[in-house]
Protein backbone atom coordinates (compact mmCIF):
# COMPACT_ATOMS: atom_id res chain seq x y z
CA UNK A 1 0.00 0.00 0.00
CA UNK A 2 1.05 3.63 -0.33
CA UNK A 3 1.94 5.96 2.73
CA UNK A 4 0.35 8.44 0.36
CA UNK A 5 -3.11 8.97 1.46
CA UNK A 6 -6.04 11.21 0.49
CA UNK A 7 -8.53 10.41 3.70
CA UNK A 8 -7.67 10.01 7.03
CA UNK A 9 -6.23 6.45 7.57
CA UNK A 10 -8.50 3.80 9.21
CA UNK A 11 -6.74 1.17 12.12
CA UNK A 12 -6.88 -1.16 9.74
CA UNK A 13 -4.76 1.28 7.57
CA UNK A 14 -2.28 1.47 9.81
CA UNK A 15 -1.83 -1.38 11.44
CA UNK A 16 -1.20 -2.33 7.43
CA UNK A 17 1.11 0.15 6.85
CA UNK A 18 2.85 -1.38 10.42
CA UNK A 19 3.18 -4.50 8.50
CA UNK A 20 4.44 -2.93 5.33
CA UNK A 21 6.97 -1.01 7.70
CA UNK A 22 8.34 -3.30 10.28
CA UNK A 23 12.04 -1.52 10.73
CA UNK A 24 10.36 2.02 10.35
CA UNK A 25 10.24 4.45 13.70
CA UNK A 26 6.73 4.82 15.12
CA UNK A 27 6.86 8.29 15.19
CA UNK A 28 8.31 8.61 11.65
CA UNK A 29 5.71 6.03 10.30
CA UNK A 30 3.02 8.33 12.33
CA UNK A 31 4.34 11.70 11.07
CA UNK A 32 4.39 10.01 7.23
CA UNK A 33 0.67 8.60 7.61
CA UNK A 34 -0.21 11.94 8.86
CA UNK A 35 -1.44 11.10 12.29
CA UNK A 36 -0.17 11.00 15.59
CA UNK A 37 1.91 8.54 17.19
CA UNK A 38 -0.49 7.78 19.58
CA UNK A 39 -3.21 7.02 17.04
CA UNK A 40 -0.75 4.31 15.53
CA UNK A 41 -0.39 2.59 18.40
CA UNK A 42 -3.81 2.46 19.21
CA UNK A 43 -4.52 1.22 16.02
CA UNK A 44 -3.11 -1.89 17.32
CA UNK A 45 -4.82 -2.40 20.47
CA UNK A 46 -6.61 -6.04 20.61
CA UNK A 47 -6.61 -6.22 24.49
CA UNK A 48 -3.81 -8.80 24.18
CA UNK A 49 -1.05 -7.90 22.04
CA UNK A 50 -1.25 -3.87 22.89
CA UNK A 51 -3.12 -3.23 26.21
CA UNK A 52 -5.32 0.34 27.00
CA UNK A 53 -3.90 0.99 30.68
CA UNK A 54 -4.42 3.84 33.29
CA UNK A 55 -2.19 6.54 32.69
CA UNK A 56 -2.91 8.15 36.12
CA UNK A 57 0.52 8.47 37.72
CA UNK A 58 -0.78 7.56 41.91
CA UNK A 59 -1.65 4.19 39.75
CA UNK A 60 1.00 3.81 37.02
CA UNK A 61 4.34 4.72 39.08
CA UNK A 62 4.17 2.40 41.65
CA UNK A 63 3.49 -0.48 39.74
CA UNK A 64 6.44 0.44 37.24
CA UNK A 65 8.52 0.61 40.67
CA UNK A 66 8.37 -3.31 40.64
CA UNK A 67 9.84 -3.83 37.56
CA UNK A 68 13.31 -3.30 38.62
CA UNK A 69 15.66 -1.93 36.33
CA UNK A 70 14.05 -0.82 32.94
CA UNK A 71 14.78 2.05 30.13
CA UNK A 72 13.02 5.47 30.49
CA UNK A 73 12.58 7.31 27.13
CA UNK A 74 11.48 11.07 27.17
CA UNK A 75 11.47 12.81 24.07
CA UNK A 76 10.46 16.06 22.25
CA UNK A 77 10.54 16.86 18.47
CA UNK A 78 14.01 17.39 18.69
CA UNK A 79 15.43 15.72 20.98
CA UNK A 80 15.70 11.85 23.27
CA UNK A 81 16.55 10.94 26.59
CA UNK A 82 16.96 7.67 27.31
CA UNK A 83 18.24 5.95 30.79
CA UNK A 84 18.21 2.75 32.22
CA UNK A 85 17.64 2.65 35.87
CA UNK A 86 15.02 2.14 38.48
CA UNK A 87 12.40 3.94 39.08
CA UNK A 88 12.81 5.00 43.37
CA UNK A 89 11.70 7.42 45.07
CA UNK A 90 8.25 8.83 43.94
CA UNK A 91 6.96 12.24 45.31
CA UNK A 92 3.14 12.89 44.38
CA UNK A 93 1.61 16.27 43.82
CA UNK A 94 -1.30 17.54 42.19
CA UNK A 95 0.11 19.48 39.67
CA UNK A 96 3.81 17.86 39.27
CA UNK A 97 5.14 15.04 40.45
CA UNK A 98 8.75 13.41 40.86
CA UNK A 99 10.84 9.84 40.89
CA UNK A 100 14.23 10.77 42.93
CA UNK A 101 16.48 8.23 41.96
CA UNK A 102 20.55 7.11 41.24
CA UNK A 103 19.86 7.07 37.73
CA UNK A 104 16.06 7.66 36.98
CA UNK A 105 15.24 11.29 37.62
CA UNK A 106 12.00 12.76 36.32
CA UNK A 107 9.88 15.71 36.71
CA UNK A 108 6.07 14.83 36.07
CA UNK A 109 2.89 16.65 35.69
CA UNK A 110 -0.28 14.15 35.78
CA UNK A 111 -2.57 16.46 33.36
CA UNK A 112 -0.51 15.81 30.38
CA UNK A 113 -0.53 12.25 31.11
CA UNK A 114 -3.82 10.79 29.01
CA UNK A 115 -3.67 7.87 27.04
CA UNK A 116 -1.56 4.84 28.20
CA UNK A 117 -1.18 1.22 26.72
CA UNK A 118 1.18 -1.31 27.19
CA UNK A 119 2.75 -3.35 24.22
CA UNK A 120 3.70 -6.63 25.36
CA UNK A 121 5.34 -8.48 22.01
CA UNK A 122 8.49 -7.89 20.89
CA UNK A 123 11.99 -8.28 22.32
CA UNK A 124 11.23 -5.07 24.56
CA UNK A 125 7.82 -4.61 25.87
CA UNK A 126 6.96 -1.43 26.87
CA UNK A 127 4.63 0.98 28.63
CA UNK A 128 3.89 4.85 26.20
CA UNK A 129 2.19 7.36 27.59
CA UNK A 130 0.96 9.81 25.39
CA UNK A 131 -1.00 13.20 26.17
CA UNK A 132 -3.91 14.83 24.74
CA UNK A 133 -2.94 15.55 21.42
CA UNK A 134 -1.51 11.91 20.76
CA UNK A 135 2.42 12.84 21.73
CA UNK A 136 4.83 10.94 23.48
CA UNK A 137 4.99 11.92 26.96
CA UNK A 138 6.67 9.63 28.96
CA UNK A 139 7.74 5.56 27.59
CA UNK A 140 9.60 2.73 29.77
CA UNK A 141 11.00 -0.05 28.14
CA UNK A 142 11.85 -3.77 29.97
CA UNK A 143 15.73 -5.05 29.73
CA UNK A 144 16.98 -7.86 30.24
CA UNK A 145 17.09 -7.27 33.86
CA UNK A 146 13.81 -6.69 34.56
CA UNK A 147 11.26 -8.32 36.54
CA UNK A 148 8.95 -9.51 33.48
CA UNK A 149 6.24 -11.35 35.61
CA UNK A 150 5.87 -7.99 37.57
CA UNK A 151 5.29 -6.93 34.00
CA UNK A 152 2.29 -9.12 33.16
CA UNK A 153 0.70 -7.92 36.73
CA UNK A 154 1.49 -4.43 35.89
CA UNK A 155 -0.60 -5.04 32.73
CA UNK A 156 -3.38 -7.25 34.56
CA UNK A 157 -4.08 -4.39 37.23
CA UNK A 158 -3.66 -1.17 35.03
CA UNK A 159 -5.99 -2.89 31.98
CA UNK A 160 -8.93 -0.37 31.07
CA UNK A 161 -11.83 -2.11 30.75
CA UNK A 162 -12.80 -0.64 27.12
CA UNK A 163 -10.37 -1.26 24.39
CA UNK A 164 -11.10 0.87 21.39
CA UNK A 165 -8.31 0.80 18.36
CA UNK A 166 -9.56 4.46 17.96
CA UNK A 167 -8.84 7.25 20.23
CA UNK A 168 -10.33 10.99 20.77
CA UNK A 169 -7.20 13.33 20.21
CA UNK A 170 -7.56 16.94 21.15
CA UNK A 171 -5.80 19.90 19.06
CA UNK A 172 -1.86 20.16 19.21
CA UNK A 173 -1.15 23.38 21.08
CA UNK A 174 1.07 25.44 18.94
CA UNK A 175 4.25 26.51 20.18
CA UNK A 176 4.92 29.85 21.96
CA UNK A 177 7.14 31.92 20.67
CA UNK A 178 9.62 34.09 22.30
CA UNK A 179 7.88 36.69 24.27
CA UNK A 180 9.79 39.74 25.19
CA UNK A 181 8.52 43.53 26.90
CA UNK A 182 11.11 45.84 26.30
CA UNK A 183 9.59 48.51 28.75
CA UNK A 184 10.02 45.80 31.81
CA UNK A 185 13.73 45.21 30.87
CA UNK A 186 14.99 47.34 33.96
CA UNK A 187 12.32 45.21 36.37
CA UNK A 188 13.52 41.96 34.51
CA UNK A 189 16.84 42.58 35.50
CA UNK A 190 16.13 43.89 38.92
CA UNK A 191 14.64 40.55 39.75
CA UNK A 192 16.81 38.52 37.76
CA UNK A 193 19.40 39.90 39.90
CA UNK A 194 17.36 39.41 43.36
CA UNK A 195 16.63 35.26 42.44
CA UNK A 196 18.42 33.21 45.22
CA UNK A 197 16.68 29.60 43.33
CA UNK A 198 16.70 28.76 39.69
CA UNK A 199 13.24 27.79 40.06
CA UNK A 200 11.81 31.39 40.59
CA UNK A 201 12.89 32.47 37.12
CA UNK A 202 9.80 31.16 35.61
CA UNK A 203 7.58 33.12 38.12
CA UNK A 204 9.66 36.23 37.20
CA UNK A 205 9.38 36.04 33.46
CA UNK A 206 5.32 34.71 33.81
CA UNK A 207 4.80 37.93 36.41
CA UNK A 208 6.31 40.18 33.73
CA UNK A 209 4.04 38.94 30.47
CA UNK A 210 7.45 37.14 28.71
CA UNK A 211 8.95 33.47 28.50
CA UNK A 212 11.60 31.69 28.87
CA UNK A 213 13.45 32.69 25.42
CA UNK A 214 11.44 35.92 25.14
CA UNK A 215 13.77 36.98 29.04
CA UNK A 216 16.90 35.24 27.46
CA UNK A 217 17.24 37.21 24.25
CA UNK A 218 16.18 41.42 25.57
CA UNK A 219 18.26 40.72 29.18
CA UNK A 220 21.69 41.50 28.32
CA UNK A 221 24.71 41.83 30.16
CA UNK A 222 26.27 38.43 31.38
CA UNK A 223 22.54 36.83 32.24
CA UNK A 224 22.00 35.29 28.56
CA UNK A 225 24.69 35.34 26.12
CA UNK A 226 23.85 34.07 22.92
CA UNK A 227 26.21 30.91 21.64
CA UNK A 228 26.54 29.19 18.03
CA UNK A 229 23.95 26.81 16.86
CA UNK A 230 27.12 24.21 17.58
CA UNK A 231 27.68 24.87 21.06
CA UNK A 232 25.62 22.19 22.42
CA UNK A 233 27.78 19.65 20.39
CA UNK A 234 30.84 21.46 21.37
CA UNK A 235 30.03 21.02 25.11
CA UNK A 236 29.14 17.34 25.01
CA UNK A 237 32.55 16.54 22.95
CA UNK A 238 34.15 18.78 25.91
CA UNK A 239 32.06 17.02 28.50
CA UNK A 240 33.24 13.66 27.76
CA UNK A 241 36.94 14.51 26.97
CA UNK A 242 37.19 16.13 30.40
CA UNK A 243 34.97 13.52 31.86
CA UNK A 244 33.40 16.44 33.32
CA UNK A 245 29.47 15.39 35.00
CA UNK A 246 26.83 17.24 33.11
CA UNK A 247 22.53 17.62 34.02
CA UNK A 248 21.26 17.31 30.85
CA UNK A 249 17.67 17.93 30.94
CA UNK A 250 15.25 16.68 27.94
CA UNK A 251 11.13 17.31 27.98
CA UNK A 252 7.96 17.78 26.73
CA UNK A 253 4.69 19.44 28.56
CA UNK A 254 4.01 16.13 30.36
CA UNK A 255 7.51 15.24 31.49
CA UNK A 256 11.17 16.17 31.82
CA UNK A 257 14.51 13.62 32.26
CA UNK A 258 17.58 14.09 33.69
CA UNK A 259 20.85 12.50 33.33
CA UNK A 260 23.22 13.52 36.57
CA UNK A 261 26.70 12.36 35.76
CA UNK A 262 29.73 12.03 33.12
CA UNK A 263 29.23 10.86 29.64
CA UNK A 264 31.60 9.13 27.44
CA UNK A 265 31.12 8.33 23.70
CA UNK A 266 29.92 11.52 21.67
CA UNK A 267 29.07 10.14 18.03
CA UNK A 268 27.92 11.91 15.16
CA UNK A 269 25.49 10.21 12.94
CA UNK A 270 23.69 12.37 9.96
CA UNK A 271 22.13 15.29 11.87
CA UNK A 272 21.79 14.00 14.96
CA UNK A 273 24.85 13.92 17.61
CA UNK A 274 24.38 11.28 19.78
CA UNK A 275 25.89 10.49 23.61
CA UNK A 276 26.17 5.98 23.07
CA UNK A 277 26.80 5.36 26.75
CA UNK A 278 26.06 1.83 28.30
CA UNK A 279 23.35 3.32 31.00
CA UNK A 280 22.34 6.68 29.03
CA UNK A 281 21.75 7.93 25.34
CA UNK A 282 20.94 10.92 23.73
CA UNK A 283 19.95 11.57 20.23
CA UNK A 284 20.06 15.64 19.60
CA UNK A 285 19.13 16.87 16.25
CA UNK A 286 21.64 19.73 15.49
CA UNK A 287 19.72 21.07 12.49
CA UNK A 288 16.87 22.12 14.42
CA UNK A 289 18.67 24.30 16.30
CA UNK A 290 18.45 27.83 15.79
CA UNK A 291 19.11 29.25 19.16
CA UNK A 292 21.74 28.57 21.91
CA UNK A 293 22.25 30.40 25.10
CA UNK A 294 24.73 30.71 27.79
CA UNK A 295 22.05 31.67 30.71
CA UNK A 296 23.60 32.85 34.29
CA UNK A 297 21.46 32.61 37.44
CA UNK A 298 21.97 33.47 40.88
CA UNK A 299 21.37 31.59 43.92
CA UNK A 300 21.93 31.17 47.30
CA UNK A 301 24.71 28.79 46.91
CA UNK A 302 26.12 30.99 44.33
CA UNK A 303 25.73 31.42 39.99
CA UNK A 304 24.03 28.36 38.59
CA UNK A 305 25.14 28.15 34.73
CA UNK A 306 23.39 26.60 32.14
CA UNK A 307 23.48 26.08 28.29
CA UNK A 308 19.52 26.17 26.67
CA UNK A 309 19.21 25.29 22.95
CA UNK A 310 15.63 26.37 21.35
CA UNK A 311 14.18 25.36 17.76
CA UNK A 312 13.33 27.79 15.04
CA UNK A 313 9.55 28.05 16.38
CA UNK A 314 10.77 29.12 19.76
CA UNK A 315 10.48 25.58 21.79
CA UNK A 316 12.89 24.46 24.33
CA UNK A 317 14.81 21.39 23.18
CA UNK A 318 17.43 20.65 25.96
CA UNK A 319 19.42 22.45 29.33
CA UNK A 320 22.26 21.02 30.35
CA UNK A 321 24.02 22.52 33.48
CA UNK A 322 27.15 21.43 34.99
CA UNK A 323 26.21 18.44 37.80
CA UNK A 324 26.66 20.37 41.21
CA UNK A 325 24.65 22.99 43.83
CA UNK A 326 24.72 25.00 41.82
CA UNK A 327 27.96 24.05 39.56
CA UNK A 328 31.33 23.25 38.68
CA UNK A 329 34.46 25.00 38.14
CA UNK A 330 35.17 22.45 35.72
CA UNK A 331 31.80 23.16 33.87
CA UNK A 332 32.58 26.60 34.03
CA UNK A 333 36.10 26.36 32.28
CA UNK A 334 33.55 24.08 29.69
CA UNK A 335 31.57 27.29 29.05
CA UNK A 336 34.24 29.71 28.33
CA UNK A 337 35.83 27.34 25.38
CA UNK A 338 32.47 27.27 23.51
CA UNK A 339 31.55 29.12 20.40
CA UNK A 340 29.38 32.51 20.25
CA UNK A 341 27.14 33.30 18.59
CA UNK A 342 28.12 35.31 15.18
CA UNK A 343 28.32 38.82 16.31
CA UNK A 344 27.74 37.50 20.14
CA UNK A 345 31.12 39.23 21.27
CA UNK A 346 33.50 38.26 23.73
Amino acid sequence: MTLDLVSRPTPADLRQARLDHPKTRARDLANTMAVTEAALVAAHVDGTHVVRIDPALERLVPAIQTLGDVMALTRNASCVHERKGSYEAYHAGAHASMVLGAEIDLRMFPRHWVHGFALLDGPRPSLQVFDAAGDAVHKVFLTEASDHAAFETLVASLRLADQPDTLALAPRPPVEGAKSRPEKLEELRRDWAAMTDTHQFLRIASRLKMNRLGAYRIVGGDWARPLAPDAVTSLLHLAATNAVPLMIFVGNQGCIQIHGGTIEQVKPMGPWINVMDPRFNLHLRTDHVAEVWLVSKPTRHGMAHSVEAFDADGALITQIFGKRDPDTAAFRALLDKLPLAQGGGA
